[in-house]
């Protein structure tokens, strides 16, 4: 199988495996009590699958799940109380009113990060604990339905309530696996990994960002409706509390952040040993569940800081890349075929021409009393590889970032296919046709070669079919195809540059933007790196460079723009410019002339 295609592999066998021994395991037990832990097991893993699918996935970690978990016990609880609704009515509604809170809660939450944003959302179900003590609803009792006990899900038997919970449990499950090894799931696990990169490649963050908490909210929302059904009894600290977001947490952190299976481990782990510890040491003990959770969180830090799924995982790859080194644990890409500089000088230049695709004109930008971009004006023909130098501080990644859209300039047009782009945000600009790489190389850590690159060809990719194809077809281009399973974070400085020069090439860019891409490599590296750039050039890529090692520059490269003191020092071709005594005097240095004379 294509190594690009594993990562859309469904687990659904072993899903429906888990759900079949789990219902087996259910029939079995006779003990009321215990049929109670049954059903609660899954109610728990359902709401750490929930809280997973915004904080696991995306990283932006919540402490106010409790909120939409609260609403859907109440909604359900007040809509029997009031309306005589049926449970199986005012559960899905509980769910739609749990999204319509997640997206009401995201829009302005979303402005904020890091523990900026998990403090803010512990704000919202505090604010609905006092909101609802204060209506008078300190405490519902469900009323019995003893004449429509179906209707009204009030079993005699309580493992129909583990069956009904391990449905949701099996559905959440399924519907996180799809998330997962969906565009969906890797535009959240590339926000996580790397925001910044994750807009570079394309991504919308924050409208992803807003579907994650939709649908999180929604499904929190629906089993805690079912929740109240169970216990028949809604109070506010029960279902809007701090340790209903804590556990939830907990759970997912226990059994691994950001994969399917963590919450369901930490569900089906903590949840028994807390109640059943509560139930034999409650009396002793006061909040011995909570001392079971916390101690769960201790042990989690200290031994597997990402979590059991997490250091598991990681074992059994350990284990298979010892058992099998040539076939996985090759550190280094296959060589690309050498050439001489000789060959890399001749480049092929029937590409070039006088039609201009990319195009600054006056850009400016100040940081304060600092000018760091003045007036800076060039223009890019389609098929040139565009080198710009300067000193350290010249401002040259400033201008990339104002030509990519992480900064707006203060003035000045930046033109892509005739249409003026400033204002537009990265994943509009990477959209418009720009592709960016970065001085410090960022990949997406946690996922593969073939995630890394089919999150930038989403870009322009209607279908995951075709977004795999355009991501092999990049991979191939820089010679990563054959180790696309492996994960970015086992790779060379070398091989990390090349994913993300080949995450930039699956959104097929119009012009694409190298910052520093041969930094911290290398003589033979160097050599290797400027093939694959220029192949790309001979291929009709329009390119614009940063680099500092002139030597390979001047091989490469049509044309320069010089910065100093984010000002245009001089533009020309390489040799105009490397003999240029103001270049000379302010980058280049006297060793450079000397050596050159």
């Amino acid at each position: 199988m294509n190594p690009a295609t594993k990562f859309y592999q469904r687990p659904i066998v072993a899903i429906m495996a888990f759900g079949l021994a789990y219902a087996a395991i259910t029939a079995f037990v006779q003990n009321s009590y215990y049929q109670l832990i049954m059903a609660v097991v899954p109610i728990w893993a359902v709401m750490g699958l929930s809280w997973n699918v915004l904080s696991g996935y995306s990283g932006y970690v919540s402490f106010g799940h409790a909120a939409f978990f609260g609403l859907g016990a109440y909604f359900v609880a007040l809509a029997q109380i009031k309306f005589g609704i049926t449970p199986w009515l005012s559960i899905p509604l509980a769910g739609v009113l749990g999204g319509i809170a997640g997206l009401l809660v995201g829009i302005p939450t979303f402005r904020l990060r890091g523990h900026y944003f998990a403090l803010a959302m512990l704000a919202y179900p505090l604010a609905f604990l006092y909101l609802f003590e204060w209506m008078g609803y300190q405490e519902l009792a469900l009323p019995m339905m003893r004449d429509e006990p179906l209707k009204y899900m009030q079993f005699s038997d309580t493992r129909l309530y583990a069956y009904i919970a391990l449905v949701l449990m099996l559905g959440a499950m399924l519907l996180s696996s799809a998330i997962e090894r969906s565009r969906f799931g890797l535009s959240l696990m590339a926000i996580k990994q790397d925001e910044a990169a994750a807009e570079a490649a394309g991504i919308n963050t924050l409208g992803w960002k807003l579907k994650a908490i939709t649908l999180s909210g929604a499904m929190a929302g629906a089993i805690g409706g079912l929740y109240a059904v169970v216990l028949l009894i809604v109070t506010p600290p029960a279902v809007f509390g701090m340790l209903v977001s804590a556990q939830a947490l907990i759970l997912a952190m226990f059994g691994g952040v950001g994969s399917l299976w963590g919450a369901v481990i930490g569900a089906v782990v903590l949840v028994p040993l807390s109640e059943f510890l509560h139930a034999r040491l409650g009396n002793l003990i006061p909040g011995i569940q909570g001392v079971v959770y916390g101690l769960a969180i201790v042990a989690v830090i200290l031994i597997a800081p990402e979590g059991v799924f997490w250091k598991v995982k990681d074992m059994l790859r350990r284990r298979q890349r010892a058992a099998q080194p040539t076939a996985s644990g090759q550190s280094e890409a296959a060589p690309v075929s050498p050439v001489a500089q000789d060959n890399i000088a001749a480049r092929n230049r029937s590409n070039l021409t006088d039609t201009v695709v990319f195009e600054a004109k006056n850009v400016s930008k100040a940081f304060g009393g600092l000018k760091a971009v003045q007036n800076v004006s060039l223009k890019v023909m389609q098929g040139e590889v565009l080198g710009i130098i300067g000193p350290n501080g010249a401002g040259k990644t400033t201008f990339f970032n104002l030509l990519n859209g992480f900064i707006r300039p203060d003035a000045g047009e930046i033109i892509l296919g005739g249409r003026n782009i400033v204002g537009k945000l990265p994943y509009q600009t990477c959209q418009a046709g720009v592709g960016r790489t970065f001085q410090v190389v960022r990949p997406f850590r946690r996922m593969s070669i073939a995630q890394n690159v089919i999150v930038g060809a989403y870009v322009h990719a209607a279908t995951a079919t075709q977004a795999q194809e355009c991501a092999r077809q990049a991979l191939a281009q820089v010679g990563l195809l054959e180790r696309a399973d492996l994960l970015a974070g086992e790779l060379s400085n070398k091989d990390l540059r090349l994913l993300e020069l080949a995450r930039a090439l699956a959104g097929k860019p119009d012009v694409l933007l190298l910052d520093e891409t041969l930094a911290g490599l290398g003589s033979t590296e160097v050599e290797e790196m400027l093939v694959v750039i220029r192949r790309l050039a001979d291929a009709g890529m329009t390119i614009v460079i940063i680099e500092h090692t002139m030597q390979a520059m001047v091989r490469l490269v049509d044309r320069f723009v010089v910065l100093d003191h984010g000002a245009v020092l001089a533009e020309g071709s390489p040799d105009t410019i490397t003999r240029n005594p103001a270049v000379i005097d302010a980058y280049l240095g006297k060793k450079w002339r000397d050596a050159n004379a």
